[in-house]
Formats: structure tokens, C-alpha cells, sequence
């Protein structure tokens, strides 16, 4: 059987223990390591590695000798609970072994856990676990988290209430962080909100958002909004140094120009506009100049500019997304007069 997306987020939150075998697999090994974890976790339990319920054995190990899995499933524990057999960095060629383990597996037996890295369609592998009535097969595509496996994680920490555009923001991290940064960034911010009531806003985002990310890109976002044309270049060079995505720098792009469109038609004027509009702390007193320096009709088309740029770099364009990007951002600057 095959899950994606967020039905495979909700699997490995919480996996059937009546199943014999669950495959995660993917090209980015601490994606494939989270799931598995949380999926071992989940059917053991916090003492199970202590407990002895948990037998690890690598690729390597069942190639020298293919009885360990078999033996691994069924033998008997000394502490009761539910047990896990987990495979570490299996290929094709173990495909026969662990066929042969979930032939023979039993209800109650340990149920199998194996990882791999990318597998192509034809693996064997693969389809041993796809095909099989009641196995699991999980593929991790390059693909960042969606927002209900965010909010999963963030109500698996104990919050419940999350402010809309926090939750905006925390997308714009899951697309410009890796796993197990955005992970951690998770953590912290569960930390940093204990025991506090309130719901999580765009400010608390901000305070636990590595600052290498958050940082730069809004110093590119602000050079554009005051046409500091200059400062682009060298600022998008070291963005794409970092690998940050071109997605992610236009829609940390397009909440800016909107935020400030927003403040201009305010009718109350752009400082009380930006003051609603609840923006990150340190980025206040800069958006309320730049919201004073804009036109109504030059954000309305910075913001198409921006759209229209979002929509070509999540197509099936091959124009490059960076300097597609770099173009957008340099013609809004020159746009403010």
C-alpha cells in the first residue's frame, strides 16, 4: 500500500501496529531518519529502545546473513509491548530477505521498519512493499512539509492555537530550510511558547527563525521596497549561496509588497495600516517608511509583478527560478519614484 503527503504524515504519527512492515524512503536521509523515528517511537514508545523491544540492524548486516530479520520478528521479549525489527539503509538486493520476513510474519510479531534511500521505479524493493495487502510503502520526494504535517508537529508539542499568518510564515521556513532545521526551529518555538496561552503569532515565528534565513532575506525584501538597487545583486548571490529557493524569496516578497499595499489604503494612513497589520517587530519602523514612499498604483503592480512571478516558478517553466526571481525583484525597485 502506498501513502503521500498528508496521509503519510498521519501514518507515521501514528502507525498501525497490526501492519507487518512499513518502507520509508527518499534522497534526503535526515527526511527518511525523522519519519522512520517518529514511526518507531510511536509503536515502541519512549522506553522501548531501553526495553530491548527494538532490534537495529543495518543493510550491511542482513547481506552477511539474511536469518536476522526473520529471527528479529519473531523472537521474544523480556519486557511485554509491542516490537520493532528496523532495517537501517536496505536496497534492492534485500528485497528476497525481507520478502521472505513479511511472508512469515505473524500478528503479534515485531513489525518491520526499513529505510533506503532513493529507489527508482522499478525497485524491487519498492514493490514488495507496495504490492503487499498490508505493508506500508513511503516515498519522501523533494517536497517541504505542508501545513497539516506543521500543524501535527506543533500540536504533537502541546499548540493548539496558531495565528493565520504565523502559519504563513512557518510554510516560508519549511520551503527554505532543510528537515532537521526546520525541526528544530519547530522545537524551539514549542519551547519558547510553553506554558503560554496565547496564540502563536508572526512575532514569535520571527524570534525563533534561524537568523541566517529570516535575516538576509529581509534585507533583500527591504532593498527592493527602497529601491536600493545596488544592494540586490550581492545580497540574492549569497541567498543562492545558501541555497535558500527562489519560492521561498517571493513569497517572503509578496507578503511584504502586500503588507505595505494593505497600510496604503488604510484610511486611517500607512503607520496605523502596518500597525494592524501585526508584522514582524523589527521589521515596524522600516515598513512604515517605505509604505510612505510608495504610490497605491506602483505596490498594486509590484504586487501582479510578484503574482505572475510565483505562478511561472511553480509551473512547468524551465526558465531559471533565480534569475527569474532577480529580474522580478529589480524591476519593482525601479517601479518606486
Amino acid at each position: 500500500m502506498i501513502l503521500k503527503g498528508a496521509e503519510a504524515a498521519r501514518y507515521c504519527a501514528k502507525p498501525d501496529p497490526a501492519r507487518p512492515g512499513l518502507l520509508v524512503f527518499g534522497a534526503d536521509a535526515m527526511r527518511v531518519a525523522l519519519k522512520r523515528q517518529e514511526a518507531i517511537a510511536a509503536l515502541v514508545g519512549p522506553e522501548g529502545e531501553a526495553e530491548m523491544r527494538l532490534s537495529r540492524m543495518s543493510g550491511a548486516d542482513l547481506r552477511k546473513d539474511g536469518s536476522l530479520l526473520l529471527d528479529a520478528i519473531k523472537e521474544v521479549g523480556f519486557f511485554p509491548g509491542p516490537r520493532v525489527a528496523f532495517v537501517e539503509e536496505a536496497t534492492d538486493g534485500l528485497a528476497e530477505v525481507v520478502g521472505i520476513a513479511l511472508r512469515e510474519w505473524k500478528p503479534g510479531d515485531a513489525v518491520i521498519v526499513v529505510t533506503a534511500g532513493s529507489l527508482t521505479a522499478k525497485s524491487a524493493l519498492k514493490a514488495l512493499f507496495e504490492k503487499h495487502p498490508a505493508a506500508v510503502c513511503i516515498g519522501l520526494y523533494d517536497e517541504p512539509p505542508g501545513r497539516e504535517e506543521i500543524e501535527a508537529a506543533l500540536k504533537a508539542s502541546g499548540l493548539h492555537d496558531i495565528d493565520r499568518e504565523a502559519m504563513a510564515d512557518l510554510n516560508v521556513l519549511a520551503r527554505a530550510l532543510d528537515p532537521g532545521d526546520f525541526r528544530q526551529t519547530l522545537e524551539k518555538i514549542a519551547l519558547y511558547k510553553y506554558g503560554d496561552a496565547s496564540p502563536l503569532t508572526p512575532a514569535d515565528v520571527a524570534a525563533m527563525a534561524p537568523a541566517t534565513i529570516e535575516a538576509e532575506v529581509d534585507d533583500l525584501v527591504g532593498a527592493v521596497a527602497e529601491a536600493r538597487r545596488e544592494a540586490i545583486g550581492p545580497l540574492f548571490r549569497r541567498l543562492e549561496g545558501q541555497g535558500v529557493l527562489p519560492v521561498t524569496i517571493c513569497i517572503a516578497a509578496l507578503r511584504h509588497f502586500r503588507v505595505l499595499h494593505g497600510a496604503v489604503c488604510d484610511p486611517q494612513g500607512p503607520g496605523v495600516g502596518i500597525q494592524k497589520a501585526r508584522v514582524n517587530f523589527k521589521q515596524k519602523d522600516a515598513m512604515g517608511r517605505q509604505a510612505g514612499q510608495w504610490g497605491l498604483r506602483a505596490l498594486e503592480a509590484a504586487v501582479a509583478v510578484l503574482v505572475e512571478t510565483d505562478l511561472t516558478l511553480r509551473s512547468t517553466s524551465r526558465a531559471p527560478g533565480m534569475a527569474l526571481m532577480e529580474r522580478a525583484l529589480i524591476r519593482i525597485a525601479m517601479m518606486r519614484r
